[in-house]
Parts: structure tokens; C-alpha cells; sequence
């Protein structure tokens, strides 16, 4: 199954970035099979980091809660997020990033 986790950060989460940022990309490429998509998100290009996003493909919600709050990145005082079940539309095309 398909989900999205939506996270909004507060601008103190820009020193847990600084700090953790190697160990939050090894943590995505020792699971980059369950989540598939990740990146960082600004309200402008260039400009501060507000959040990010995931796609990931999991068996449940409950291992979509484990990757996140696993992360390296997660401190909830810093990172709050949503997480959706995602259906893509057009089943049948691959996406291509």
C-alpha cells in the first residue's frame, strides 16, 4: 500500500537538519525499498526548508509510523506530519523523477 506522509517543521528543525543530515540519508538508503520517494520542501526555491514529503510503499501503517518516527530527522518538538493512504492516478504508468 501506498502512502504519504506530509511533514511540517519548525524553524528550529533547520539545526536538527544540520545536525543529522548524514545520518538521515544513510537511514533513506537502508530503506529506499519502502520509501520510495523523499525530499525536503520550501515555499520558494532556495529558500529556508518548511517540511517534506515521502512517498513510501508499505505493508501497513503502523511500519509507515516505524520508518518515520525512526528517522533520524523525526524530533517531534521540531517535526510534526500527516500521513494518507495515496492512490495514484493512472495505476498502470510508472513514475519517472
Amino acid at each position: 500500500m501506498r502512502w504519504i506522509a506530509f511533514f511540517s517543521d519548525t524553524p528550529d528543525m533547520m539545526d536538527i537538519r544540520k545536525e543529522r543530515q548524514d545520518l538521515h540519508f544513510e537511514y533513506l538508503k537502508k530503506h529506499e525499498s519502502e520509501i520510495l520517494i523523499a525530499g525536503g520542501c520550501r515555499e520558494v526555491p532556495g529558500g529556508t526548508f518548511v517540511g517534506g514529503l515521502w512517498v513510501l510503499e508499505v505493508a501497513s501503517k503502523e511500519r509507515a509510523v516505524e520508518l518515520i518516527e525512526n528517522d533520524p530527522y523525526f524530533v517531534p518538538r521540531c517535526r510534526s506530519y500527516q500521513l494518507l493512504v495515496w492512490g495514484k492516478a493512472f495505476a498502470e504508468k510508472p513514475v519517472v523523477l
